[in-house]
């Protein structure tokens, strides 16, 4: 029987998820549908146990559901605990929900994996302290990095955000990756080796309020949004002379390979699906 999934959000129909996971699935000979649904603002449990009920597998979670599916989940993975948010649900064979969060290690992976960026040693400035960067704390420190500065408009969600990732430190016994927060007013004269941006202004084409040098000479920019034109901090980081100005369409394949990968037990190649939605090939029939 074809095992079936889907992505749920609101909105949800430029979701590219189920491009990438029929890709995957062709790729890897596995055996599943997997489409889109419109999740319901008021009753986003119900429309999660009516596909669950009908024989769905898993499911992608998306805005604005992402904490909603924490608060669902009946067991959460260590990673998804700390970040407060699921964008994963698997369904358990007793019929439980396990819900896991692989936007951090689909960001690593993109960024170490497909465009060499060294970790260890780094210093990194995280732009935004809400729900997406929270997902992004324990999988950049395992990474080795030298020190992660949080940095968000208001600066009690930075601080807040900096004590979870000392704590998280403090308890894997990490010597590396000391964890502060401020606000975007104190990082004049500091000098970054990667920036990135997981706040959401740039839905609305407008930037983080950063001063000019912080980025260091070397220095790369990754913005978690992407689209069809280079977005607005992407656009920033080319005006400061980064070495390498990365949008997040890398991630969002990455974190469906790790969704994927929990759901079948198969971790597929992402480079050829990267690159055919790059190029707008992804999902058109192959040439005769």
């Amino acid at each position: 029987m074809t095992d079936r999934y889907a992505v749920i959000g609101n909105p949800i129909a430029h979701s590219k998820s189920p491009l990438i996971h029929a890709a995957f699935a062709r790729a890897t000979g596995q055996d599943l549908t997997y489409g889109r649904i419109l999740g319901d603002l008021a009753d986003f449990g119900g429309a999660v146990r009516r596909f669950l009920d009908s024989g769905g597998q898993g499911l992608n979670v998306t805005v604005p559901f992402k904490e909603q599916a924490w608060e669902l989940a009946d067991e959460l993975s260590p990673r998804a605990t700390i970040a407060g948010a699921v964008n994963t649900l698997t369904r358990l064979p007793d019929g439980r929900l396990r819900g896991d969060n692989t936007d951090g290690i689909g960001l690593v992976r993109d960024l170490g994996g497909n465009h060499g960026f060294v970790f260890p040693g780094r210093r990194l400035l995280l732009v935004g302290a809400g729900g997406a960067a929270k997902g992004l704390l324990e999988p950049l420190l395992e990474t080795g990095i030298a020190e992660l500065v949080i940095a968000n408009r208001t600066t009690g969600r930075a601080l807040a955000l900096a004590t979870l990732g000392e704590t998280l430190r403090a308890e894997q016994g990490w010597e590396w990756g000391k964890v502060r927060g401020g606000g975007l007013d104190e990082l004049e004269g500091d000098g970054f080796d990667l920036i990135i941006n997981a706040t959401s202004a740039g839905l609305d084409g407008a930037l983080p309020e950063l001063p000019e040098g912080c980025l260091a000479p070397g220095g790369w920019t990754y913005d978690l949004l992407y689209g069809d034109r280079v977005t607005a901090f992407c656009r920033w980081g080319q005006d400061q002379g980064a070495a390498r100005v990365l949008d997040g369409l890398g991630m969002l394949v990455e974190q469906a390979a790790e969704a994927f990968w929990l759901w079948r037990a198969v971790r597929p190649d992402t480079a050829p699906v990267i690159a055919g939605l790059r190029d707008g090939t992804l999902g058109l029939p192959a040439a005769p």
